[in-house]
């Protein structure tokens, strides 16, 4: 029996103070981003290309359009605005910096309020330091993750390591591999560890030293470097990072490729942003 207050496991309701502090959370942001010269963009809640974004397609909510075509309910903005802006409006703006604030929707009733942005043509160390920049705004003190998709591809492709073993971070499977270099990119953790690549293949020291160099780029001390992190989204192809607050994850993004298209960006995710903030003003 359903009642008549009720609403779907995952959906999102605020009011009063948490709606309040949604709102100031998302101005705060906007305000930010247009400072930045970032220009605002909101894409439909119907996407006909959501299924390149993911590899798992079981999150995704399908319905069919007028011509019984197959469209998702938007999962992911990431793809949407670097299609729409790169092959819609981009051919009478040339605007490369976008920001959104949306939420996105997943099976079965999975609701995520975000703030997010991407920038055409951007390095990862951009996006990193206004995502920083912005969850300080917030009063946040989070942990940065670092790490590098292009590694687990060569693991696997070259070196034959099961993408199980490193999507899961499985450690005693890797512990199992007893391949020395392997055990010691699993030991990496600190920029500074960065330095010693002795004994690796040359390239695994290249894509670690894409880290490197961005690391130092980033102005921010409290950062954790993650070589075997696998992240998901099948756009990204290089760079990628995740932002933490009490293991909570509060942010993530990368950089990556949509077609012929290179860009970098980030989402917050405000409704974990406002549960942090919530429970620390008691």
């Amino acid at each position: 029996m359903i009642f008549e207050h009720e609403i779907p496991t995952g959906s999102r309701l605020y009011f009063g103070k948490s709606a309040k502090l949604k709102r100031e959370l998302e101005n705060q942001a906007s305000e930010m981003l247009e400072q930045l010269d970032f220009e605002e963009i909101v894409v439909p809640f119907f996407s006909y290309h959501q299924h390149d974004s993911f590899t798992d397609l079981r999150s995704l909510v399908r319905v069919n359009d007028q011509n019984n075509n197959e469209v998702s309910l938007r999962a992911d903005v990431t793809a949407d605005v670097v299609r729409i802006v790169t092959k819609r409006i981009g051919r009478s703006v040339d605007h490369k910096k976008w920001y959104y604030i949306q939420p996105t929707v997943s099976f079965p009733t999975q609701e995520l309020y975000q703030i997010g942005a991407e920038i055409i043509d951007g390095g990862l160390e951009e996006s990193v330091n206004i995502a920083i920049d912005m969850l300080e705004k917030f009063e946040m003190q989070p942990v940065l993750q670092i790490a590098n998709i292009k590694i687990p591809h060569i693991l696997h492709d070259k070196y034959g390591i099961d993408y199980e073993i490193l999507k899961t971070m499985n450690m005693e499977k890797i512990l199992e591999l007893d391949i020395d270099w392997v055990l010691k990119l699993a030991n990496i953790h600190r920029v500074e560890d960065l330095k010693d690549t002795d004994g690796m293949p040359e390239d695994i020291k290249y894509e670690l030293d894409k880290i490197w160099n961005a690391s130092r780029k980033i102005h921010y001390k409290n950062i954790v470097i993650s070589p075997l992190y696998y992240a998901n989204m099948r756009y990204y192809d290089a760079l990628t990072f995740r932002i933490f607050e009490n293991n909570e994850l509060l942010a993530q993004g990368g950089t990556y490729s949509i077609e012929e298209s290179k860009a970098t960006g980030f989402t917050i995710y405000t409704d974990r942003c406002i549960e942090s903030i919530m429970k620390r003003q008691g």
